[in-house]
């Protein structure tokens, strides 16, 4: 059993599909990002703060995660707003860009962080089309403001990589992480 750091119901829902058992302990934690942080940077730090942060038996192995859109070395978290979350889409419309998470899985005093990258490609999209995604209301606890498992499906032209990385948690990576930490 591991501890998620996280009230991600994504990531909730990608530990369950994977059968990996888990019991969420959210960790609140300042993710703001800090002056010349690479995007890279910015999510393992912030996983491992959530990870260092959850409370757990010192046997227990504690996953903490974050994910943002990186496009132009600008980091697209969470929208502060409906102008943001019609921004986001606007700006990722017609180009590519990268998917970042970083994971961080501790156990004791051991500690491993990785990070995931996913190239993904949108579609170009019209006004119409980005008011009425925000509308759905999807976008606002998003990073990015957007959800591939969601509405938004119809906006991407393919990714390169990791899908459950941009849902928001590359099990992949997670499961090689575990199987490190479970047989050290």
């Amino acid at each position: 059993m591991i501890v998620l750091a996280s009230q991600s119901p994504r990531r909730s829902e990608i530990l369950r599909q994977a059968g990996i058992p888990f019991v969420a302990k959210p960790a609140n934690v300042d993710e703001a990002a800090r002056p010349g942080e690479s995007p890279e940077d910015y999510v393992k730090r912030v996983a491992r703060d959530k990870a260092m942060a959850a409370v757990a038996a010192p046997e227990e192995i504690v996953l903490g995660a974050d994910t943002v859109v990186v496009i132009d070395g600008e980091i697209l978290g969470k929208p502060a707003g409906s102008a943001d979350a019609a921004r986001m889409p606007g700006l990722l419309a017609g180009r590519e860009y990268r998917v970042l998470t970083g994971i961080c899985l501790r156990r004791g005093v051991e500690i491993v962080i990785d990070c995931a990258s996913t190239r993904v490609w949108f579609r170009p999209l019209t006004r119409e089309e980005i008011a009425e995604y925000v509308a759905s209301g999807e976008p606002r606890d998003k990073a990015g403001a957007y959800a591939i498992q969601g509405l938004a499906s119809k906006f991407i032209e393919r990714i390169e990589g990791s899908y459950t990385n941009v849902v928001g948690l590359p099990i992949e990576l997670v499961q090689q992480v575990l199987r490190k930490l479970e047989n050290a």
